[in-house]
């Protein structure tokens, strides 16, 4: 069956491009991430003082479905939105402003089913506007230079959750509602702002001739054949595994109070400190890990590597409990992650099935960003009670080496 081709694409030049994307997406994670990290764990504590361990993995679990649905979902809907506004600008307005209203109810909800509603809304529209932001680069980055701009946009992450950790500690005595309020407001600046610098418009598909299309290629349609397309499903779950290890962080408030018991005060400061190294380290790598793939033009080492970096770190949060080696640890994790997501998003863009399902496929990758986001805050208090802290590390770094095996099957740069 042929394939259909995308005629009048706008480019936006890549500087201006990189600028729009890190502006709007940075202030955008910024709302979003802070908190995901430090925020709604003080927001269930104020609620939910004495079962917040539970009532947070519930609510961060059923937000993280709506993300994992939110992005390949609006990416579809993106790829389909063909007006002169732009089919990726439509979608970051509308999935950013929408999700920072949903942020204002979250910081201003007395009741845990108030913040269940909020943030699930918040998580669905931001990774809307998500999926739309990452569909630019197979959209209009030549292939030369998506590893670059893949770092580049690996570095938005880092440096968001970098400020927004900055901006809590110098709030200590500002009250809940005015920081979810001033998140929120960032969350609608950024995005409005960016879609003045990123040029798009309405484009034309060249569609293949109408013909009776078997159940198989239908389904093909919503998710690309495995047997067609083994490269992407290996991709998915190479991410996935590792994203598992990852999202122990998301765990990092949390365990400071409940493992080390840490004051409100004292685990503010402590995740701000923690992030803020963390951060810093996976920004570093995540620059030049895709720099230096497109120079050396190989992909698989790096993600090995990164990958083995991040058993360390998790190794240590499980079986060393001081504060100091925690620093030491989140920088491991984050040297890993920075270089494995950079290195990462620039070989999805290279073995997507198909060019105009692009943001549709993109999203569903980045289903393996949010999917664990679900399942992690899910099976924590499972693991939990099974080992304690330490196997909950543990078998999060499992996951993490699986991870490592399921990156043998992809091709390298070059290879089909």
């Amino acid at each position: 069956m042929a394939e259909s081709k995308i005629k009048g694409q706008v480019v936006t030049p890549l500087g201006r491009l990189t600028t729009g994307i890190m502006l709007g997406y940075g202030l955008m994670m910024l709302a979003l991430m802070t908190p995901a990290v430090l925020l709604l764990t003080f927001k269930m504590i104020e609620i939910d003082p004495d079962g917040y361990t539970s009532s947070y993995g519930l609510v961060a679990g059923i937000g993280a479905f709506f993300a994992l649905i939110g992005n390949p979902l609006g990416g579809a809907i993106s790829d389909r939105t063909n007006i002169g506004f732009g089919r990726r600008r439509t979608w970051i307005f509308i999935g950013s402003v929408i999700g920072s209203l949903a942020l204002l109810w979250v910081g201003t909800a007395t009741q845990v089913w108030q913040i269940i509603i909020g943030w699930s809304v918040a998580q669905l529209f931001f990774n809307f506007a998500m999926a739309a932001y990452t569909a630019l680069i197979p959209d209009q980055v030549k292939q030369e230079k998506q590893g670059t701009i893949s770092g580049l946009i690996g570095l938005i992450l880092p440096i968001a959750m970098t400020v927004g950790m900055v901006l809590m500690m110098l709030m200590p005595n500002v009250s809940s509602v005015t920081k979810w309020t001033l998140l929120g407001s960032l969350g609608i600046i950024g995005p409005v702002i960016s879609c003045f610098f990123i040029r798009d418009g309405k484009i034309e598909i060249e569609r293949a001739p109408k013909e009776r299309i078997p159940l198989g290629e239908k389904l093909s349609k919503i998710y690309p054949s495995p047997r067609k397309f083994p490269h992407f499903t290996w991709a998915l779950v190479s991410k996935f595994l590792l994203m598992m290890g990852y999202c122990s962080t998301l765990y990092l408030t949390v365990m400071l109070v409940n493992r080390m018991g840490f004051s409100e005060t004292q685990a503010t400061n402590s995740v701000g400190t923690i992030n803020i190294i963390s951060m810093l380290a996976m920004a570093l790598t995540s620059i030049f890990g895709g720099v230096l793939s497109d120079k050396y033009r190989k992909q698989k080492p790096f993600l090995y590597g990164s990958a083995f970096i991040m058993i360390i770190g998790l190794l240590m949060f499980a079986f060393v409990p001081n504060y100091i080696m925690f620093v030491i640890a989140a920088a491991i994790i984050g040297l890993g992650g920075g270089c494995f997501t950079a290195v990462d998003m620039a070989l999805v863009a290279r073995i997507l099935p198909r060019k105009e399902d692009s943001a549709k496929d993109f999203g569903l990758m980045n289903v393996a960003n949010a999917l664990p986001q679900s399942i992690v805050p899910a099976i924590a208090p499972v693991l939990l009670g099974i080992g304690g802290w330490s196997f909950f590390y543990v078998v999060l770094a499992l996951c993490v080496v699986l991870s490592m095996m399921a990156v043998k099957p992809l091709p390298e740069i070059g290879q089909k």
